[in-house]
């Protein structure tokens, strides 16, 4: 059995692939495959000029991040572990994958990982989409280790402690083949965001662990497909994190996290129509009637995440709000909202 595939999955990113797929193929252990979502462009056609090495698996339709994913890995031989790669991020580092190779090779009873995910443009700092792991707050408001809502810290080692995370990001996620298969994979349904923290928590709740190898470096550009205010975007990221909630909520929480789920999701609306911004405002209302009308397809997932629950109560899902922590108490770093659990 071959120990690690890389799979970058690829949608009209021709420039992006043609730019920091080499620096994945130069330094690398695993062996590195791009799955193409039905790319419009000359992306499948440059790597097979470019990159015959490279071997491509060509979906018949753009199936979105989480069922291409789904889809390029059943296609797959046999790996021990699959890593998740997205087309904009550089590696700088010799056998990147190495540690986290060798971590989850020791550890069994790890079900994923990630490394430390730095700025492509500031390199100092840490990036927006995965940092050095990530946690939820009491209503499902993701932050990470080095990332807090906006607040982006410079990377001084300060997260290099291996511990337990509830998410890693799907940026650069190795995810052991077994669990990834035990659990179902990508929910397909999300389409995009979140995906990869919803897949996380499932693992968490069937008592495995999570954790950033922080020796191990990769570097995002970031906002590839969809950037930050992105009506589109807030649509599945509100829709998502809804869904996310009721598939993974104990039952004892459910109740009371969508009622202040509710109210906190039309105060964020209410927030972007105050700064002029209808589009967004807008798509906080379809998200959360487009999370009321697939609710229902979404009961027996619930079930079975009940009936497979090891834990109650995640530990990495912390029992305070973000947005109460962040804004009122003004604790914008995760050391510092780390004292709220004290």
């Amino acid at each position: 059995m071959s120990s690690l595939a890389i799979v970058i999955l690829n949608w009209n990113g021709v420039e992006m692939m043609r730019q920091y797929l080499p620096t994945v193929l130069q330094n690398s252990v695993g062996e590195v495959i791009v799955a193409d979502n039905a790319s419009t462009d000359e992306s499948v056609q440059m790597l097979l000029k470019e990159f015959p090495e490279v071997p491509v698996v060509v979906l018949e339709q753009n199936f979105g991040f989480a069922e291409g994913y789904n889809r390029a890995l059943a296609q797959l031989p046999d790996y021990e572990y699959y890593l998740l790669l997205n087309s904009d991020v550089e590696i700088r580092q010799k056998d990147w994958d190495a540690p986290m190779i060798q971590y989850m090779d020791e550890h069994p009873d790890c079900a994923a990982c990630q490394p430390k995910l730095l700025s492509l443009l500031e390199p100092d700092k840490f990036e927006y989409a995965g940092s050095a792991g990530g946690f939820l707050d009491k209503y499902g408001y993701p932050f990470c280790r080095g990332r807090v809502l906006n607040t982006i810290e410079q990377d001084e080692g300060q997260y290099d402690e291996i511990v337990p995370l509830l998410w890693g990001t799907g940026a650069a996620l190795m995810v052991r083949a077994s669990d990834w298969r035990e659990s179902g994979g990508l929910d397909a349904r999300f389409f995009a965001h979140m995906e990869e923290i919803d897949l996380c928590w499932r693992l968490r709740t069937m008592g495995k662990n999570i954790v950033c190898v922080s020796v191990s470096q990769a570097y995002h550009l970031g906002g590839a497909t969809l950037n930050q205010g992105n009506p589109r975007k807030t649509f599945l990221n509100f829709r998502n994190n809804l869904l996310m909630l009721y598939k993974n909520l104990p039952d004892n929480e459910l109740k009371s996290v969508m009622r202040m789920r509710c109210f906190l999701d039309y105060l964020a609306a209410f927030q972007f129509l105050l700064k002029g911004d209808a589009k967004n405002c807008t798509a906080v209302f379809k998200a959360r009637r487009a999370f009321h009308k697939m609710r229902p397809d979404f009961d027996k997932d619930r079930r079975h995440i009940q009936q497979l629950r090891q834990n109650e109560r995640v530990p990495e899902r912390v029992d305070f709000s973000l947005l109460w922590q962040y804004y009122i108490k003004g604790r914008k770093t995760f050391n510092e909202l780390m004292i709220a659990r004290k």
